[in-house]
């Protein structure tokens, strides 16, 4: 895994959902693909697909936010009922690969390594980028200190 540390904007239109963080690996896809459905009723070509998770704080840290959604260029003058347009601007450490919980693991391996600490006040980011064979490529941002 070859990580790297970048700033980044991400502008979003997407949908908010929350629950238990257990929940999170059922419910974000149920949302994600709710929102691509309802893909049409927003007036913009679709861009890479992202979601952006509220981190885990600690063991009582038990439900969270998330949001779904699609990256855009600019804020949209009309918006749906239930689609938000978030932006997000960060310092990050991140890497891609094609099994997320392995590339969250070694990512924050090679962050701690790099002496970097992870922001806990900002959202975990993963675009998802579908390759020629079928597969999938999740590209992941680990918020960090400045």
């Amino acid at each position: 895994m070859k990580g790297e540390k970048v700033k980044k904007t991400f502008k979003v239109i997407g949908m908010k959902g929350e629950g238990a963080f257990t929940d999170f690996m059922t419910e974000v896809p149920k949302l994600a693909k709710l929102f691509l459905e309802r893909l049409h009723e927003v007036e913009i070509i679709p861009g890479t697909e992202i979601a952006l998770y509220e981190p885990k704080k600690d063991t009582d840290h038990l439900e969270g936010t998330f949001f779904v959604g699609t990256i855009v260029g600019e804020s949209l003058s009309h918006i749906p009922d239930g689609v938000e347009f978030i932006e997000v601007e960060e310092e990050y450490v991140t890497a891609k690969g094609q099994h997320i919980g392995e590339l969250h693991k070694n990512l924050l391996i090679w962050m701690d390594e790099q002496g970097y600490k992870r922001k806990l006040e900002a959202y975990i980011v993963e675009t998802y980028h579908p390759q020629e064979n079928g597969e999938e490529e999740v590209m992941v941002h680990l918020p960090i200190q400045p």
